[in-house]
């Protein structure tokens, strides 16, 4: 029985076989700690019956964990070198398909269809690198895609503005962005020291768990994003002063504040006040003031 990827010494040779050598350009950091890898696939609930798209796999250590438990995985990496390693360490796993694509160009429906046609259960489970993070999550959630969630691996500083509440320094426009397609949760602290090479900063495992339905009813989604967006566009800025500067304009000032009155919010508040459900009540009331 051979050993699992994960472990350091295994890892080691795994590299130095291939002559493998890392791309800072592609943040590859790869894990090397059975634990965290136990608590990501335990956090995505993988059982016998579902499918798991991965992202980034590197050199397998933990698609190999999934593949335990997984009916299928399907993995998208990026990296051309690093196939023929895949092909190598994911050997006693059929039921792993690697797809040498960057995720971000990807078809994904089509690809679901095709690889996980005839499965009600679908996670997608990675170690994301971070450059790319948020790129990533947006368009799976985006997508509106046939998953339950999403588990990953990122910045531990991206995680806590993904999972913050309102009122807090790092609740902003991808909290809102994140928290209107699913609840965001951070799942577990990650140290530096459990990667090979070492990133500089410590991760996060964080789940978003898709919601049927989104958690306020907005009259036109693409305006809801914009007025979040504009609402953050300075932090230090009034709601009023973010609106008329970075959306609407200044000429539209007695409006918006009649609108601001209609809604029963206060144009002085700042962006980081507002739930998301203020947030639909006042996109909703703008919404006739755009050009």
């Amino acid at each position: 029985m051979r050993k699992d990827i994960s472990t350091p010494q295994y890892t080691r040779s795994i590299i130095d076989k291939h002559k493998f050598t890392f791309k800072k350009s592609l943040g590859q950091n790869f894990l090397i700690d059975r634990n965290i890898l136990d608590k990501i696939v335990d956090t995505a609930g993988v059982t016998s019956e579902t499918g798991v798209i991965e992202i980034g796999p590197g050199i397998g250590s933990l698609t190999e964990q999934l593949a335990k438990r997984a009916k299928k995985v399907t993995a998208f990496e990026i990296d051309q070198r690093l196939i023929p390693i895949l092909k190598d360490t994911l050997s006693d796993y059929p039921h792993v398909k690697i797809i040498h694509q960057d995720v971000l160009e990807a078809d994904l429906p089509a690809i679901i269809e095709e690889e996980f046609s005839g499965l009600d259960d679908l996670m997608v489970v990675a170690n994301l690198p971070y450059y790319v993070t948020t790129p990533i999550i947006l368009k799976l959630l985006m997508e509106r895609l046939p998953i339950r969630g999403i588990v990953v691996m990122i910045q531990k500083e991206v995680a806590d503005r993904m999972a913050a509440e309102p009122g807090t320094k790092n609740y902003g426009s991808l909290s809102i962005a994140v928290q209107y397609y699913a609840v965001a949760k951070s799942e577990v602290k990650v140290p530096k020291t459990v990667f090979v090479p070492q990133p500089n900063v410590d991760s996060s495992v964080i789940s978003l768990m898709l919601r049927d339905e989104p958690p306020v009813e907005v009259a036109d989604e693409t305006f809801f994003f914009e007025v979040v967006r504009a609402s953050f566009a300075q932090r230090r800025k009034t709601l009023l002063n973010n609106l008329q500067n970075n959306l609407l304009s200044k000429e539209q000032k007695a409006e918006i504040e009649q609108v601001f009155q209609e809604v029963d919010i206060d144009g002085k508040r700042r962006g980081e006040t507002l739930t998301i459900a203020e947030f639909a009540k006042l996109s909703n009331a703008l919404l006739p003031l755009k050009r």
